[in-house]
């Protein structure tokens, strides 16, 4: 009987599996059917495999994302494990760096800086938090596709903190740049509108929205269960979060992901960095005009010789000069920023459009480099720090110039050992 099967299915092209016997023994024991759910899927994959039947997954035939770019995207995955390790340790002690840094007498009196500061707390955490993730799995087991439950709901919870902490990060962001704007644009009102209690009310505000915002994806992403067959050919259960594409809660999740948490804030970051931007150049135009400018009839000195001097002042060029170097400053990390989050918010409005198969194939595509943008981004702001801002290297000197100190006559004097940690 089977080899008449055979036949047919070979001069006709098609095959009826409900024929098949094994099947149908299978199907009349409907008791046992919840217990023999893997003696069903060896027998499915037995018939597969005799019939050579090809299994096309989703999305395989979509042509999103396709071509020798992706190949490229594909191999920097493969090294995606140990650039993320390297950059979280960097980055989580260059962030513990600009925490001390910051928290330091003379510069957290600044509001400016308080937001520095916490922008640095959140960094510091999702690198944190990303190193056993990347170490498993990148590092430990690579490929592997038997993961167990546990795994599953740490993914999930791997998801939901990143996200929350990078979303209240780029709300930091914003109200550095919102800050600036308004110190630059309006000198006048700024100790007005620029207070302390209006600085604590941005950073809760940047730590108490994200939350919220993200409440649809703690609904949309969820633990799903599948089976897949080992090297004996015999069934497993895997478990894996993945998105539930059905309903409008899924293109809601993207929209408000995609447009009031990424592109939103870029925009607006973008429009204020070009005007950053160009009051940068107005200031280094008017420079170069007043260099030329030698007569100062109210600012000049005449010696015993009765030669005249022009007496400049150097208290406002020292002024305008800080001003420039913490614009510049904020400008790079601004842009550093828009470099970063400008590709995934794109890529998340395209997938609420497109739907689900260019999410499969694009966004999950470019997921380990946007993960590695993002990171790069939160551990670099120590070396912006450091080589535009003066007052943050001064700092930083005295800081570690005082413990290598106090650590050098601990180790000198035995009754002051306890005195130091």
């Amino acid at each position: 009987m089977l080899a008449s099967q055979n036949d047919t299915f070979a001069a006709n092209g098609s095959y009826n599996f409900l024929d098949d016997p094994r099947l149908i023994l299978l199907l009349k024991h409907k008791a046992n059917y919840s217990t023999n759910i893997g003696e069903v899927l060896r027998v499915l994959e037995d018939m597969r495999n005799r019939y050579n039947i090809s299994v096309v997954k989703e999305c395989e035939r979509s042509e999103y994302c396709s071509g020798e770019f992706s190949d490229l995207i594909l191999a920097y995955n493969n090294i995606h494990g140990y650039v993320s390790l390297l950059v979280c340790i960097f980055g989580s002690l260059a962030n513990a760096l600009n925490v001390a840094v910051l928290t330091r007498r003379d510069l957290a009196v600044a509001p400016i800086n308080r937001l520095l500061k916490w922008l640095a707390v959140a960094d510091v955490f999702v690198m944190i938090e990303y190193v056993p993730f990347a170490v498993y799995q990148y590092l430990l087991f690579p490929g592997q596709e038997e993961r167990p439950y546990s795994w599953a709901v740490y993914m999930l919870f791997h998801m939901h903190f990143t996200q929350i902490l990078h979303t209240a990060s780029i709300f930091l962001t914003l109200s550095l740049a919102v800050w600036r704007y308004i110190a630059i644009k309006y000198p006048s009102h700024s100790p007005a509108l620029c207070t302390d209690r209006r600085c604590s009310l941005a950073i809760l505000l940047s730590f108490g929205l994200p939350p919220v915002l993200c409440i649809p994806s703690y609904f949309v992403f969820t633990i799903h269960k599948d089976f897949t067959f080992d090297k004996t050919n015999l069934p497993s259960k895997v478990y894996f979060v993945d998105s539930n594409f059905d309903g409008n809660l899924y293109q809601i999740n993207f929209w408000v992901h995609a447009v009031l948490i990424k592109l939103l804030p870029c925009v607006i970051l973008t429009v204020i960095s070009a005007w950053l931007i160009r009051a940068l150049y107005r200031a280094n135009s008017r420079k170069k005009a007043l260099k030329g400018y030698s007569a100062c009839p109210a600012n000049t000195v005449v010696n015993g010789n009765g030669n005249i001097f022009a007496k400049r002042s150097t208290k406002r060029s020292k002024a305008e000069r800080r001003t420039d170097r913490t614009t510049k400053m904020l400008v790079a990390v601004l842009l550093l920023f828009l470099l970063t989050e400008f590709p995934q918010g794109i890529l998340g409005l395209l997938s609420g459009v497109l739907g689900r198969c260019f999410f499969k194939r694009c966004y999950n595509l470019f997921g380990e480099l946007m993960d590695a943008l993002a990171l790069l981004n939160g551990a670099i702001n120590f070396v912006l720090y450091c080589s535009m801002s003066r007052q943050f290297r001064t700092t930083f000197g005295q800081m570690m110039r005082n413990r290598c100190g106090s650590t050098q006559r601990a180790n000198s004097h035995t009754e002051l050992q306890t005195t130091y940690v």
